[in-house]
């Protein structure tokens, strides 16, 4: 058994999660969806990322955007058929999803999925950058994706949700 890592928010002393989970967050971004609509989902995934992850959004404000990218090795290690690069450059973290696991998983399985199932990346990981002082964008989806962290104010313009592709068998 490995240690927990500082730099996930829960304490699971496991090398890697279970993909069955992906199931779970599926159905309740479908519940979600259906009983909140669109837009109740998204403050959701906002409140989350702020509240939720409040503990490494201030290890983000503190470390930069090495903590950043950190982190973001540490969540992928624990992610059952993740293959993801982390590029670390002096003004953005880049994080390359070449293939998600969650996608691959549902779509391995047969899994209908949310067409807006990427879109919870965007929204919850741009709550978060934004509580530590940064900006996040995401481009693509639907197994394959790159979401870049920037310090406040150096994104390259809003976000385009055109850009996030809807999540398909």
């Amino acid at each position: 058994m490995s240690s927990p890592s500082p730099q996930l928010p829960y304490q699971d002393t496991k090398p890697q999660g279970a993909a069955d989970f992906y199931y779970a967050i599926n159905a309740t971004f479908r519940f979600m969806i259906d009983r909140l609509g669109v837009d109740g989902w998204q403050c959701y995934l906002e409140e989350l990322g702020r509240d939720y992850y409040a503990n490494i959004n201030g290890l983000w404000r503190q470390g930069g955007l090495s903590a950043i990218g950190d982190y973001w090795r540490a969540f992928f290690a624990a992610e059952p058929g993740a293959k993801v690069e982390v590029v670390q450059h002096v003004d953005r973290v880049q994080v390359i999803v070449h293939h998600c696991p969650a996608i691959g998983h549902l779509r391995t399985q047969g899994r209908p999925m949310v067409p807006q199932f990427c879109q919870h990346c965007f929204h919850l990981n741009q709550a978060r950058a934004v509580a530590a002082g940064f900006e996040m964008r995401l481009t693509g989806g639907n197994g394959c994706c790159q979401q870049v962290f920037y310090a406040s104010g150096a994104a390259p313009g809003p976000q385009d949700m055109t850009e996030i592709k809807e999540a398909a068998l």
